[in-house]
């Protein structure tokens, strides 16, 4: 199974991205989980991502705030699918990170979660490797399907509840 790279452009970010860790570990992905900024250390950046596919990489999440283009720097120098976490702020309360994560110039996407959205990147992930692996794709089933049921459930309760009133 491919590996998922975890980069962030600072180790402060680790509060949010820990989120992403927690749901590969929750499909049993393997993951690695990197700081890098494109900002103080873009060539370890660029040379991470440039050899991220002969490295077992399947997909790079990148989550990063304020300035937030390690995503891009990433996507860059790879040709593997990339998905921006932007992480929100003092400044502007993330959406600095979301405008400068979402809009790449043509030939360079990056898919883009909402701000502090680890855990939709880590499942985001998943669906793109689970284009090859029937395993992780019954794995994400079982979580819609208990998705689901979870909502059925508070519909019967509030439904219950409300005729108590």
């Amino acid at each position: 199974m491919k590996k998922v790279a975890v980069i962030m452009g600072s180790d402060s970010d680790f509060k949010v991205v820990q989120k992403a860790v927690l749901k590969l570990k929750e499909f049993d992905v393997p993951y690695e989980v990197h700081v890098m900024s494109a900002h103080r250390t873009p060539d370890a950046a660029a040379e991470f991502s440039k050899n991220a596919r002969k490295n077992g990489f399947g997909v790079i999440i990148a989550a990063a705030g304020m300035a937030a283009h390690l995503a891009g720097v990433l996507a860059a120098h790879t040709t593997l699918p990339v998905i921006g976490i932007p992480i929100k702020s003092a400044a502007f309360d993330g959406m600095d990170a979301l405008l400068a994560t979402v809009m790449m110039p043509p030939g360079i996407p990056v898919s883009t979660v909402g701000v502090d959205g680890a855990a939709n990147a880590a499942i985001l992930a998943v669906q793109m490797l689970a284009l090859s692996d029937e395993t992780l794709n019954t794995k994400l089933e079982a979580m819609k399907s208990e998705m689901a049921d979870t909502v059925a459930d508070k519909d019967a309760d509030i439904q219950r509840r409300a005729c108590e009133l």
